[in-house]
């Protein structure tokens, strides 16, 4: 039984450290070299803590390929550094559920309290929350299974900023090729 509970044990840390991304899966390649750039957007000071945005690009020397995202991360407060890199190919979404979150209102369920929320492959979350229908709409940032990180609305339009700003930078990137 001890084994088997060993096994089982690494399995789910294997599955926890697996590439979760398109990017970070081409990243494992072996035999080839890989170039990893990285670009710093902005960063934005949450409570205790600062949240930056990365742009990222990864290139396989030996056929050219080239993968984009950005990589958010999050340092400061009580909680360990969190680190997750986006795809690029989410970045419309993600952009799209920060603007939903962002202006989501009690309409958008007849019961008294609701949580909706947006998440990436990586595991970045961003979340709207309310237990009842009076104070205010609380929202968050989140990475993984991590405390939630508080976010007022102004952090809200800020971080969407930064990743359209991240966004932008990697179209321009990519139309230069």
């Amino acid at each position: 039984m001890a084994v088997g509970s060993l096994v089982l044990a690494a399995r789910a840390q294997d599955t926890t450290n697996a590439p979760r991304t398109e990017i970070e899966l081409f990243e494992t390649q072996t035999g080839t070299v890989i170039v990893k750039g990285i670009g710093p957007v902005g960063s934005m000071n949450i409570g205790a803590g600062i949240v930056s945005v990365r742009s990222k690009e990864t290139a396989d020397i030996g056929t050219g390929r080239k993968l984009y995202g950005l990589v958010i991360e999050f340092a400061g407060g009580n909680q360990p550094r969190e680190r997750a890199v986006i795809d690029y190919d989410e970045l419309d979404s993600l952009l799209n559920g920060i603007d939903y979150l962002g202006k989501i209102s009690y309409d958008v369920t007849t019961l008294p309290g609701f949580e909706a929320g947006y998440a990436t492959r990586s595991g970045v979350r961003i979340v709207a929350y309310s237990s009842r229908r009076q104070g205010g709409i609380q929202t968050f940032l989140q990475f993984g299974d991590n405390p939630r990180i508080p976010l007022a609305s102004d952090q809200m339009t800020q971080l969407h900023g930064l990743i359209s700003q991240a966004k932008n930078s990697l179209d321009a990137l990519k139309a230069a090729k």
